[in-house]
């Protein structure tokens, strides 16, 4: 199957389990007259609040929006934040499966706006109990035989510690995984399918590189040494770079207006996710999400995209 006869029916029926980091993203938007006598910043008037899925849950929702489903396997807090955030997931046609932890703050980032532009961001989070953590594991491994492809979205916050135990069960199951890495201790996800780092996440794992063929020596080694069967190297301007047991795949970026480049690589590997679940290969589905992510850059705030504008004709 190509790219370009995948039905809207076809993409309908696959189905994706995203793992990771799920939160709550808050904006404050004001209007800004004055500074303040306590201290020199300005005093932002409240005028509107806004409250969008952020991390895991907006991976999930551009997974939805393309026309694949998806189911969201997360830990959050129990608490006011928690429930607006799975109220957002469920109303949004994701399958919500919270873990939650009385002890752990869902992790919020409140943006104030004013005058259009971010004045300050507040991050609220803490790190879950391995209890939690350990009845995550069990809930996954009844989950998994549902789902076509599995999608891991490492955020960092401390919800994949077993992330190890995840993948080798999924990959015993025969099913896609893909991980959306992060800091620089990538042994943890060995044995995945793929996996897609920007450019600054790559070269904190291999180093700076001297050139492309550099690049695709670092790369490969890389691959081989955690057993994967593809590195993504997403690259903004430049498009994207897959390296495989072929060689390497490059597709450049979409020549088109950037306005704002905010969750892109979120629609990046939820799309390459829905694809791969589909029953695309990873070359036919790369190219795919280059082009998700080019229509998405031309568009402002956390956007996503449609079947209909994936697979419109040119």
């Amino acid at each position: 199957m190509t790219a370009s006869k995948l039905s809207r029916e076809q993409l309908a029926k696959a189905c994706v389990l995203v793992v990771g980091d799920a939160m709550l993203d808050r904006y404050w938007y004001g209007a800004v007259d004055r500074i303040s006598p306590e201290a020199p910043v300005p005093v932002v008037r409240v005028t509107r609040q806004e409250e969008r899925m952020g991390g895991a849950a907006n991976v999930a929702y551009n997974i939805v929006t393309v026309g694949a489903r998806a189911s969201l396997l997360s830990v959050v807090g129990d608490d006011e934040a928690s429930h607006q955030l799975e109220a957002l997931v469920a109303g949004s046609g994701i399958t919500p499966c919270f873990g939650r932890d009385p002890q752990l703050k869902t992790t919020v980032k409140l943006r104030v706006i004013g005058r259009q532009q971010q004045l300050l961001r507040l991050d609220f989070e803490n790190t879950p109990e391995n209890e939690v953590l350990a009845s995550q594991s069990a809930e996954f491994e009844k989950l998994l035989p549902a789902h076509d492809t599995v999608l891991f979205s490492d955020y960092g916050k401390g919800g994949l510690a077993h992330i190890g135990l995840m993948i080798a069960q999924a990959r015993a199951a025969g099913k896609v995984v893909l991980v959306d890495p992060k800091g620089s201790d990538y042994s943890r996800y060995q044995n995945a399918t793929a996996i897609t780092p920007n450019r600054a996440e790559l070269e904190q794992v291999i180093g700076p590189w001297q050139d492309e063929a550099d690049l695709e020596r670092k790369a490969q080694n890389l691959r081989e040494q955690l057993q994967l069967q593809a590195v993504l190297l997403t690259r903004s301007e430049e498009g994207m770079t897959l390296f495989d047991a072929q060689g390497q795949l490059h597709v450049p970026a979409l020549a088109r207006e950037v306005f704002d480049v905010t969750g892109a690589g979120d629609t990046v590997i939820g799309t390459l996710a829905a694809m791969a679940a589909a029953g695309l290969s990873l070359r036919e589905a790369v190219p795919v999400a280059n082009r998700a992510g080019g229509i998405v850059v031309g568009k402002f705030g956390t956007a996503t995209v449609s079947y209909g504008e994936l697979f419109a004709a040119p």
